[in-house]
Parts: structure tokens; C-alpha cells; sequence
């Protein structure tokens, strides 16, 4: 359970790290690029806690990537008034169920 919520804290490091990376303008704003090495930094470390404390690379990887692209989506939607059509809620709704077939398969192997 502990390196569940790691990879959870490390999705949200992440996530801040992309939202501020919108924000940094090619790194030309100095607020934005700090959070966006800091968020990238702690994330990688938090991910790094993860695998030591025994969830396989492939698994932390895949839900790591698959919640990363499902946050991303929301916050373009709701705070930066990006447009999802049915064809990208069809993209994050497979990336999703790709991570629970991972899941499901590591379970039975």
C-alpha cells in the first residue's frame, strides 16, 4: 500500500510538473521552468521509491503513464479550456484499460 501512495504522489509531481511546463514558454519564464524541474525531479525520485519498495517496472511504468495522460487531460479540459472530442475519450478510456490488463496480467503470473 505505502508504494501505491508514492506512485500516487509521484503522478501528482508529475502532473504539476507538465501543467507548469505549458506555463514555462519554451523555459523562458523562470517560475514556471523551477516547478517544472522540481515537479520532474521529485517525480522520478518518487517513482524511484516505488520500484525499490518492490512494484515491478513495467506496472509502476503503466500506471504511472496512464494517470499521468488521464490527469493531463483533465486539467487541459477544466482549467486551460482545451477541447476533448469522443476520439480522445476513446484513446484515454484503452490506455487505461491497457493498465488494468497489465495489472490483471501480473496478478495471474
Amino acid at each position: 500500500m505505502y508504494a501505491y501512495v508514492l506512485l500516487a504522489l509521484a503522478i501528482a509531481a508529475e502532473v504539476s510538473g507538465t501543467v507548469a511546463l505549458k506555463f514555462s514558454e519554451g523555459f523562458s519564464k523562470l517560475g514556471p521552468s523551477l516547478v517544472v524541474a522540481a515537479g520532474y525531479g521529485l517525480a522520478f525520485y518518487l517513482l524511484s521509491l516505488v520500484l525499490k519498495a518492490g512494484v515491478p517496472v513495467g506496472v509502476a511504468y503503466a500506471i504511472w503513464a496512464a494517470f499521468g495522460i488521464a490527469l493531463i487531460a483533465l486539467v487541459g479540459v477544466v482549467f486551460l479550456h482545451e477541447q476533448l472530442n469522443a476520439t480522445m475519450l476513446a484513446g484515454l478510456a484503452l490506455v487505461i484499460a491497457g493498465v488494468v490488463l497489465v495489472e490483471i496480467g501480473r496478478a495471474t503470473a
